[in-house]
């Protein structure tokens, strides 16, 4: 969280939040500070997850967006954690703090634990669940119309927006290619067939296994994006976590196995036309450009730890010798899955 935000924020914002819930805080538990702030509350003995974003990181209208999107999704039978009403009726509340805002909610806590890489349920069966989930989404995707309230397209994010303003002269090769990378993606088809609003970022750290299927959560960065980006992401981020410090061989041997199990549960739940799975490394080449622009963004360059600065220098790395987290022969696999 940014240093000024962090300075607008005290335990008597938490009560009033918890409090529009009926919820106490005497056993709060924070579970997060990154982008918002996330605690373990309890109402009745039960815990619940509740959640404050800032306003300068999401306006009201995008925050009730995302809630309707959540509660719809567990209304089509998907494994995500319900929002609940205030005791005013209303899925966000807000707290004014000088001339900005705290956006309040509360969500269901997700059955189940999360799943380490370093664990042996990291395996093919997890995979396979995990594309299934992600396809149950992308299918109820293309049933889904908003009301007023509007998430924000892929293009609109601050991160692609501003990366000129984040990123330093030294990158200005990155910057460029970035620009030309949107560029590309804005010439390809945005059909309800394989456009719609997606989660964004499913990676093991959100979501809790439980009695064989996922249960999915945070849904703040989810946006209206290619499908293809939903299947891309986990890809990324499994062979992030688990093959970290890997050459590249050892990296797609890995992420082979990952995508053919992920497609196998994905096509029992969604159609998506093959060309789509051929286009994935547009989308990881995008997600190393936004992870590279958040680190900027929200870091001390200065002042990384080992763990972070390793981190940005493999992103860097990859960026700068034209390298892909994974190169797949993604025919191969899509003959193997279907």
């Amino acid at each position: 969280m940014e240093k000024w935000v962090e300075d607008l924020f005290d335990e008597g914002i938490l009560k009033k939040a918890a409090g529009f819930y009926g919820a106490e805080i005497t056993k709060a538990k924070k579970l997060g500070d990154f982008e918002n702030y996330v605690y373990e509350v309890h109402r009745e003995g039960i815990p619940y997850i509740l959640r404050l974003t800032h306003s300068s990181h999401r306006g009201r209208a995008e925050v009730e967006a995302e809630l309707k999107w959540v509660n719809y999704l567990n209304a089509q039978g998907v494994n995500v954690s319900l929002v609940s009403h205030s005791i005013n009726g209303n899925l966000v509340e807000e707290i004014p703090v000088g001339d900005t805002f705290f956006f309040v909610c509360l969500f269901d806590k997700a059955p189940g634990e999360p799943v380490g890489v370093q664990s042996d349920l990291f395996s093919d069966a997890l995979f396979k669940e995990w594309g299934k989930t992600v396809g149950k989404m992308n299918k109820a995707a293309k049933g889904f119309f908003e009301g007023k309230a509007h998430r924000e397209h892929w293009y609109e994010d601050d991160l692609l927006k501003n990366m000129s303003t984040y990123l330093s002269e030294e990158d200005t090769a990155i910057i460029k290619e970035g620009e030309e990378l949107i560029e590309k993606l804005h010439s390809l088809s945005t059909g309800r067939e394989e456009y719609g609003l997606i989660h964004s970022d499913i990676h093991s750290g959100n979501f809790f296994f439980h009695e064989g299927e996922i249960h999915v959560f945070d849904f703040d960065d989810c946006s209206y994006h290619w499908f293809a980006s939903d299947i891309a992401i986990p890809l990324f981020y499994a062979v992030w976590a688990k093959m970290s410090g890997k050459e590249l061989d050892e990296r797609s041997r890995f992420g082979g196995e990952f995508l053919t199990s992920f497609l196998s549960g994905y096509f029992e739940e969604n159609t998506l036309d093959e060309e789509w799975i051929k286009r994935i490394p547009l989308f990881l080449r995008l997600r190393d450009i936004v992870l590279y622009t958040v680190f900027h963004k929200k870091f001390d360059m200065s002042s990384l730890s080992e763990r972070e600065a390793g981190a940005v220098a493999g992103i860097k790395k990859r960026l700068v010798n034209n390298e892909l987290i994974v190169e797949l022969d993604y025919e191969s696999i899509l003959h193997k899955v279907k």
